[in-house]
């Protein structure tokens, strides 16, 4: 009897099972980061199908792409691609010939944040992207998250304001402010928005 042996759940294992090209690798993506996945699409899109539709696209966009890339850090890498893939379905479902049914909070900041990124538009802007990085360090813990969960998750403000027990107008307040700093910060850098 043959045994194979299948690495862990880690990121950097996961990685070696893509760039070998092993089928073990999309398990271990649906076991480590399937609710992720479900996460940021069901944020985004209201029906079960297209739900599922992103998350297996999510999959193999990832496949596809690793290799040649290699990330530094999968949760990220799989929820920007997750988020890009369900925003497309999003744009696809409320074209003019289809029902609107649900409007994604990425207006408030989408004239300073890239909301489709792809791998050449990525490299392009990488100095964007470091500064918006350096910019989320910056802030304090419960003002990055809160940030992070409205625009890139997609999480509502009653929701966050239940997840760390704070009114809705805090979280708001939050909101507004950290979008005016991350103007600010960008516009000081030369970043034109």
């Amino acid at each position: 009897m043959v045994v194979r042996a299948v690495k862990g759940n880690n990121d950097s294992d996961i990685i070696d099972l893509l760039w070998s090209r092993s089928d073990d690798a999309l398990i271990k993506l649906k076991e480590k980061y399937g609710s992720l996945c479900r996460h940021v699409a069901g944020n985004i899109l209201s029906c079960d199908e297209d739900i599922e539709e992103c998350i297996n696209d999510t999959y193999l966009a990832v496949w596809n792409n690793v290799p040649p890339e290699k990330p530094q850090k999968l949760s990220s890498y799989i929820c920007k691609i997750a988020r890009n893939i369900s925003l497309k379905k999003f744009r696809y479902n409320t074209s003019s010939k289809r029902s609107v049914d649900m409007n994604i909070p990425l207006s408030e900041v989408e004239d300073f944040i890239l909301s489709d990124v792809g791998v050449e538009a990525a490299l392009q802007n990488k100095e964007t992207i470091t500064h918006i990085n350096s910019f989320l360090r910056s802030l304090s813990f419960n003002d990055r998250n809160i940030f992070l969960r409205k625009y890139v998750l997609g999480d509502g403000v009653a929701q966050i304001s239940q997840m760390f027990s704070f009114t809705e107008s805090k979280v708001k307040v939050s909101l507004h402010r950290t979008r005016n700093k991350l103007k600010d910060y960008l516009i000081k850098r030369g970043i034109e928005l």
